[in-house]
């Protein structure tokens, strides 16, 4: 009994209803059904009072009510009969309390009481994508008949692929009451002459090749005129088809038999986005590429949670440049120094390519408008339609289950420039979001998590009484991202992109009056053709497509505040991804220190998501100017930066290069949401606030490196050629010049990868290339295993004395600059970001230190990494080199971070954290 408790609870029910209905009714369903239609409406227990809270033991919380009494969509069953004699709807018909999960409070209850807005009703759900649901799915195959008229046969939808896909106990019944309904029994005539039309599935579930084609199917069948007594009633709900036009100021003047009520919309969409998923996972299947190997489209597409561990495998042979893939644990093949692809890209095929794909999306977002024109709209052109007001319960499951399937798959794109490209689509995925935020019956799908396969089991074959073969198979959903979860990581890049486009440009100066010779040279250029400037085409381009996903977003919050109050979105926001900002605006609003978990499990946890949160901001990187008393007229007012290239980037400032910009717009809107974190190796960007060729990057050592949890800067400026030419890059943590920490890092700040042009092999590729891969080519093939094999000649010598004393002598560098160093002194701005790194992981720190520790071979450190002729020990001391002194103090230092001292310390101020 408890556990039928429990699942009454979940659906919405208060504990004392759930016990008197089972105590009247055994079977679940049946109490379940009786609650809905509220005949335990007036149970309550003291428990229940409102405003308290029902707890239910071993329930998640996404489950725990404070609803007096289930909220249902079944709540205004009879749809058609909550208007008034006028066709107004009732107060109590609120379309946003019919389904559970979207009103956890008595409606009726709250009518004509005033709305307050910044009270959120919702608050007592939690959204939490941590929902699990399992589900008995059934497949079989569609049956196919033949149509008079027609010389093909035609699928019939099955009810196992109508119900598919739906992990909500609740939207199960409605979807499989509107498919009896419709498919089986028979339509009596309303004039009440005696008369009925029998239904079959072939009526309202036919699978054409072409969704206008079922429209016109439909429109040919749903006026039926009466055999007997030849009056015209809707074959889809039963209701009889009168002249009289609903008296409502936003009605609508045409009369739409397709329009004409809740559940032609709800088996519409249902139909509909059935034909738009399989046409969509069609085109997502693997294909070939130009090359003639297989290529997964899916791999384009963001993963929900961040990748675990990251080291590169460039493929320049994608067709976008955004493109990158990284699986990496610090190792990298013997003897290279890095590698950026091929020089000489084959772009054979490519044009076809993007013609393909350009004719999928136009047939994918073609189909999309035409759904579209079913959905509810209270602001449709021409007045509202009786199903716009009247939202059949199924139409949330469809869109949840179905369109959430496509628009999370496209949401999830890391490339802007691949999401610009096929703006044909992106256009209308965004028209769907804003008009299933615009109304209320909808709009809090918005910030539901998305509930995705995630395993199957129990797949059992079965026969049907036919001999028909069908498949039973228990399907586990899990949530993921909600739709405006997914869409803020496009804001993101969005944001990005538009500061690339804009920060640069200079202010436009008044302008001045010409003289003679200039006035005789501009007649003399008139008539004169002008070159075209595609790269300012193309930024246009790319600006319009930004401003676009970010009139989506503030549509849908505007809407959401609308509907569902400023709390609700407050609420939302709360949760979204971030891009912070280290200037002082922001430094109210900066969280409390991070607690270290009980287990490394729950610490490593912890890490994940607050690196995944600080991995990208932009922060003030200039230095304070002092004001004089007096200031000269020719003074330079160009601010000074904290920075190894101050210099060219003054002589840059307000350089107006579009293409430049564009290329430093596109690479911050990857860089934005696509840099690898982890527990073993993560990157750290930070942007200067007005200057967007202005960066800091902090690498982590990957693990399994003498590099491993070290901590080094590095300062990178966006020429004035980027992306024709690679970046300026260089290496800070040289302990003032003194330490080499790699072959290919040198104790002047000197960067050697052949991606930068400072070394031979594989080059930068202009215009495909990207600051990302310099990135993690550092982190992975600069931060290697043996450091001593990126040095020529030494490549072959793997696993040597040589190699192994080399990388002893690092260590000692990482522990003594590195680590120690660091933290003593953090340098500006990630001061905050090294502490807690080695806060969160002083714990495994420590353990490694002590592992180093044994590992050493008592060496005196050398300043040059040890190997070279010549080399000379750091500190000048035969006797010991200082390994024990600054492992000691590392740990005094990690244990005081670890008991919560020292979290803030001086450098916090001057960063502007």
């Amino acid at each position: 009994m408890d556990s039928d408790v429990q699942q009454l609870v979940e659906m919405g029910a208060t504990v004392a209803q759930a016990r008197a209905a089972l105590k009247k009714h055994k079977d679940v369903m049946q109490a379940a059904e009786r609650i809905f239609d509220g005949q335990f409406d007036d149970v309550m227990s003291e428990d229940d009072a409102p405003g308290k809270s029902v707890d239910v033991s071993g329930a998640p919380d996404a489950t725990r009510r404070q609803a007096v009494r289930m909220a249902t969509p079944d709540e205004d069953t009879d749809m058609e009969g909550d208007q008034d004699e006028n066709g107004n709807d009732d107060e109590d018909d609120d379309g946003a309390d019919y389904i559970d999960y979207d009103s956890d409070y008595d409606a009726k209850a709250e009518a004509g009481r005033t709305p307050q807005n910044n009270v959120d009703p919702y608050a007592g759900i939690f959204f939490s994508k941590d929902r699990r649901e399992e589900v008995i799915e059934v497949e079989e195959d569609m049956e196919t008949i033949t149509i008079p008229g027609r010389s093909d046969r035609v699928k019939v939808m099955s009810q196992g692929q109508w119900m598919k896909g739906c992990p909500e106990g609740g939207e199960q019944g409605f979807l499989f009451g509107l498919y009896s309904q419709l498919s089986e029994g028979a339509c009596p005539c309303p004039h009440e002459c005696g008369d009925s039309t029998p239904r079959y599935k072939s009526d309202f579930f036919m699978v054409f090749l072409s969704f206008s084609t079922y429209i016109a199917h439909l429109r040919k069948l749903v006026r039926k005129k009466c055999k007997t007594c030849t009056k015209e009633f809707c074959f889809a709900c039963g209701e009889p088809i009168t002249g009289e036009k609903v008296q409502r100021p936003t009605a609508a003047t045409v009369d739409d038999p397709l329009f004409h009520c809740p559940d032609l919309q709800g088996v519409i969409l249902g139909v509909g986005l059935s034909m738009l998923e399989l046409l969509y996972a069609e085109q997502a299947k693997a294909e070939p590429t130009p090359d003639g190997e297989e290529k997964d489209k899916n791999t384009k597409k963001r993963k929900a949670e961040t990748p675990s561990t990251p080291t590169p495998t460039f493929m320049h042979d994608l067709e976008d440049d955004d493109d990158m893939y990284y699986a990496v644990k610090g190792k990298k093949a013997k003897g290279g120094i890095g590698y950026a692809g091929n020089v000489k890209e084959d772009t054979r095929g490519q044009t076809e390519a993007l013609a393909v794909q350009r004719a999928k999306d136009e047939k994918v977002a073609n189909l999309l408008s035409s759904i579209r024109v079913y959905l509810p709209c209270v602001e449709r052109p021409g007045g509202g339609q009786t199903s716009d007001f009247l939202v059949h319960p199924t139409t949330l499951a469809h869109l949840r289950r179905r369109f959430n399937y496509i628009s999370s798959s496209l949401l999830r794109n890391d490339s802007l420039t691949d999401m610009c490209d096929r703006s044909i689509l992106y256009f209308e995925l965004f028209e769907w979001l804003e008009t299933i935020s615009n109304h209320e019956a909808l709009a809090s799908m918005m910030a539901m998590p998305i509930m995705v396969p995630s395993s199957v089991k129990n797949i059992t074959s079965k026969k049907t009484a036919d001999g028909r073969q069908y498949r039973e198979k228990t399907v586990v959903y899990e949530g993921s991202s909600g739709p405006r979860e997914l869409l803020e990581a496009l804001v993101i890049q969005a944001q990005a992109a538009v500061k690339g486009l804009e920060g640069m440009k200079s202010v436009e100066a008044e302008p001045e009056e010409m003289t003679e010779e200039q006035k005789r040279m501009t007649v003399d250029l008139k008539g004169k053709g002008k070159e075209k400037d595609t790269t300012s085409d193309e930024n246009a381009k790319l600006l319009q497509f930004c401003q676009r996903i970010l009139a989506t977003a503030y549509a849908i919050d505007r809407s959401l505040r609308e509907t569902k109050g400023d709390a609700f979105v407050d609420r939302l926001h709360a949760s979204l991804p971030k891009v912070h900002s280290t200037s002082f605006e922001a430094n109210a609003a900066r969280e409390e220190p991070l607690h270290v978990g009980e287990s490394e499990e729950a610490t490593q946890k912890i890490y994940m998501k607050w690196a995944s949160k600080v991995r990208f901001e932009y922060c003030d990187l200039t230095v304070p100017a002092v004001e004089p008393i007096i200031k000269p007229k020719s003074e330079d007012e160009t601010p000074n930066y904290k920075f190894y290239f101050n210099n060219e980037a003054r002589m840059l400032a307000n350089a107006d290069i579009p293409k430049r910009s564009l290329a430093i717009a596109k690479e911050l809107a990857v860089l934005t949401t696509n840099l690898p974190v982890a527990w073993d190796s993560s990157i750290f960007l930070r942007v200067d606030e007005s200057r967007v060729d202005i960066i800091k990057a902090l690498i982590t050592g990957p693990e399994g490196t003498p590099y491993y949890n070290g901590c080094y800067l590095f300062d990178i400026f966006l020429g004035p050629s980027y992306n024709s030419t690679p970046p300026s890059v260089k290496y800070m943590t040289t302990n003032g010049g003194k330490f080499r920490f790699n072959p290919n890092l040198y104790a002047d700040g000197k960067v050697c990868l052949s991606l930068l042009g400072t070394w031979s092999g594989p080059s930068w590729v202009s215009g495909k290339s990207t600051l990302l891969q310099v990135l993690i080519s550092i982190q992975s093939m600069i931060l290697c295993e043996e450091p001593y094999l990126n040095e020529p000649g030494w490549a072959n010598d793997g696993g040597s004395p040589q190699s192994q004393a080399y990388s002893a002598n690092v260590r000692r560098m990482v522990v003594n600059t590195a680590m120690l160093g660091n933290l003593k002194n953090p340098p500006e701005p990630f001061a905050d970001v090294i502490r807690t790194h080695f806060r969160l992981k002083a714990r495994s720190i420590t353990k490694q230190l002590d592992q180093w520790l044994a590992m050493d071979d008592g060496k005196s450190t050398s300043s040059d990494g040890g190997g070279y002729p010549g080399s000379k020990a750091a500190d000048g001391q035969a006797s010991t080199n200082g390994l024990q002194r600054d492992v000691d103090e590392m740990k005094r230092i990690l244990k005081k971070l670890e008991d919560g001292e020292g979290v803030s310390g001086p450098s916090s101020s001057k960063t502007k954290q």
